[in-house]
């Protein structure tokens, strides 16, 4: 029995032949302009209609552009230009940020475990170090002091809720991310004491949420929360970073997120919000919302066999490339990402096939058992939704496999 596909994103049709087009561009002569298969393409034009909605959805509210999701270079540079900072998780971060143009002073940085060497670079860089523990803090000061400059201090903050239903589950109960919000007000006096620059708080408390009401929710509890920390604390932050958790429909059945909904929420509150917090900017740090769905991975078959009356078609990349797509990066249950027979995009299904990659392991699949046009060696399938968590959080070195290429496309 064939199973179900994820729902391909707006934005993608195909030409007189069949052809997939990406930007307005056939699939076949963007992968002769790139040389090769496998090839990453990723659709500006799409990015850029997020940011447009965001802005409509959240006046006032500043939008962070979170790296992890996709540091390609021409990508970022472009996004640099269009949001009002960028989120990095480490030191390799914050090169990409600054070889994409942006200020030091417009880049946050989060995660556990920074090393002296990171935090003393974006100390240097004038970086906003969102710290995750006292510890942290401890070692920013006194690499501050060496190098006789005030660092920027946020706390990240471990709320004590979490996003109902989120995809990936960042606060609530012990975490090694931040510190646990009833520590925090000591903390924020301990920065203000030793002469830093408090910069705020940083609240993430989930990811990939396609539930409005429960992003809501969070939401308002976080504004509850960054209240009472700084009462507590006595001192009003000047930037509150309400994480994200925006997530984009992967497999059959789900529905996108109303983020209009959430905007309207959160406006009201940010409207009734305590008086603490009535000079305080608020940002958004969203990634895959803003660039997951205008990716595509182009790959192409290079055999078609049949074992035991099932048929695979081979392609010359797999989860080397796109490690998301082959269910092994956080799924507990395999789902189908959605995909197509790109030289054949919106042609009736045929036949049903496991799509595989070229890796000798069975972990190896991009589709499997979905109804398909019929494909031959040569052919190229899609993968969709690759802008995000797909090349840069892939084993690319396993078993030496050739790199996969990447380009964009819809630059204005």
């Amino acid at each position: 029995m064939s199973k179900s596909m994820g729902q391909i994103p707006a934005g993608f049709a195909a030409d007189a032949d069949g052809m997939l087009l990406i930007g307005g561009r056939r699939a076949d002569a963007l992968v002769d302009e790139a040389g090769d298969t496998p090839l990453f393409v990723y659709d500006l034009a799409l990015v850029d209609a997020k940011i447009v909605r965001f802005r409509a959805a959240f006046p006032g509210v500043e939008l962070h552009y979170a790296i992890k999701a996709n540091s390609y270079g021409s990508l970022l540079s472009h996004v640099a230009n269009k949001v009002d900072g960028l989120d990095i998780a480490s030191a390799g971060e914050l090169d990409f940020a600054l070889a994409a143009g942006a200020d030091g002073a417009d880049i946050s940085f989060a995660g556990p475990g920074k090393r002296d060497a990171d935090l003393g670079d974006a100390i240097a860089a004038g970086v906003t170090l969102n710290c995750e523990s006292e510890g942290e803090v401890e070692r920013a000061l006194t690499i501050a002091g060496k190098i006789g400059l005030t660092p920027l201090l946020a706390v990240r903050v471990n709320p004590d809720f979490e996003i109902k239903g989120s995809g990936m589950r960042m606060g609530g109960g012990a975490k090694p991310f931040g510190v646990d919000a009833a520590r925090v007000p000591a903390l924020v006096r301990r920065i203000l004491a030793a002469g830093a620059t408090f910069r705020g708080f940083h609240i993430f408390a989930g990811s990939q949420a396609l539930d409005a009401d429960a992003l809501i929710e969070a939401q308002a509890a976080t504004l509850a929360l960054a209240a009472q920390l700084s009462e507590t604390a006595g001192a009003a932050p000047p930037l509150v970073n309400l994480g994200g958790g925006f997530g984009i429909p992967h497999f059959h059945g789900e529905q996108p997120l109303d983020v209009e909904k959430v905007g309207v929420a959160l406006g009201e509150g940010l409207a009734g919000r305590a008086e603490i917090l009535r000079d305080t900017l608020f940002a958004i740090e969203l990634g895959r919302w803003l660039v997951g769905e205008a990716g595509v991975y182009l790959t192409r078959i290079v055999d078609r066999k049949l074992s035991h009356g099932k048929t695979y078609l081979i392609t010359d990349g797999g989860m080397q490339h796109q490690l998301a797509a082959s269910g092994n990066f956080g799924q507990v249950v395999r789902r189908n990402y959605p995909a197509a027979i790109a030289s054949r995009f919106g042609a009736g299904a045929e036949e049903e096939v496991s799509i595989v990659g070229c890796l000798c392991t069975p972990l190896d699949r991009l589709a499997d058992d979905v109804m398909m046009p019929r494909a031959e060696a040569g052919d190229l399938v899609a993968i969709f939704l690759a802008g995000a968590y797909g090349l840069s959080a892939s084993p690319q070195a396993f078993l030496a496999q050739q790199s996969a290429g990447e380009m964009i496309v819809g630059a204005k």
